[in-house]
């Protein structure tokens, strides 16, 4: 193995642990209200334009159908809205609704508690911290350009 594929090695695994290790500190979703593709799809909408089926789909790289199933469980609970095109488009668009955002507000104070265990484990000094989190959003930003995916507010 050369020394790129050593750092891929590297860094695949400390991605794969980094996973595993900010999902275990949010929690077994205790005293979380939504289920998580609820709260992964509201995050996403939360800070975008309102979204057809279609859009989401893409974003997340899944099914039209995918979506269609969680996207339908979130409007039985109030979580979001469909509403009509502003362009004028024929397709309905979804956004969160109030009921949604406050849950989505409140399991992401949960995940926050989690996310500060994390990195006061660490030791890090803020500016250790700011510097993950612009490598984290470059790197980010990165895939969604290499994949073709929207991020809101860019």
């Amino acid at each position: 193995m050369d020394e790129r594929e050593g750092r891929l090695d590297d860094l695949e695994r400390e991605l794969t642990l980094l996973s595993r290790h900010f999902l275990g500190a949010r929690g077994a979703r205790s005293g979380h209200v939504l289920e998580r593709s609820a709260y992964v799809l509201l995050t996403r909408m939360e800070t975008s334009d309102p979204l057809t089926l279609k859009e989401l789909a893409h974003t997340f790289q899944v099914d039209v159908s995918t979506i269609s199933r969680q996207v339908n469980a979130m409007l039985r609970n109030g979580l979001v809205e469909r509403i009509p095109d502003p362009d004028g488009g024929i397709a309905r668009r979804l956004r969160p609704t109030a009921l949604g955002i406050e849950r989505l507000r409140a399991d992401r104070a949960i995940s926050l508690e989690g996310t500060a265990r994390l990195i006061e484990a660490t030791g890090w000094e803020p500016a250790t911290t700011h510097r993950f989190l612009t490598l984290l959003t470059q790197l980010n930003q990165g895939i969604e350009h290499l994949e073709d995916l929207s991020r809101p507010g860019s």
